[in-house]
């Protein structure tokens, strides 16, 4: 299911920009900051400096297994 995969990119302030989180649904080989920071927030030769210093991470999940454990968990 594509949407129990995604890749979190997380940019701290740059400059005049803020920090942003970032998220897309990618392929684990896709995820880093060209791939997931759309729109790119700085200009082009702002681009390298601006995602080396953001952190990219692939997660994956079940979605199956959390709907399970929530209706078998009792609160």
């Amino acid at each position: 299911n594509s949407e129990d995969v995604r890749c979190k990119c997380i940019c701290p302030p740059y400059k005049d920009q803020s920090g942003h989180i970032y998220n897309k649904n990618v392929s684990q080989k896709d995820c880093d900051c060209l791939h997931v920071v759309e729109p790119m927030p700085v200009p082009g030769p702002d681009v390298e400096a601006y995602c080396l210093r953001c952190e990219c991470k692939y997660e994956e999940r079940s979605s199956v297994t959390i709907k399970v454990n929530v209706i078998l968990l009792p609160c």
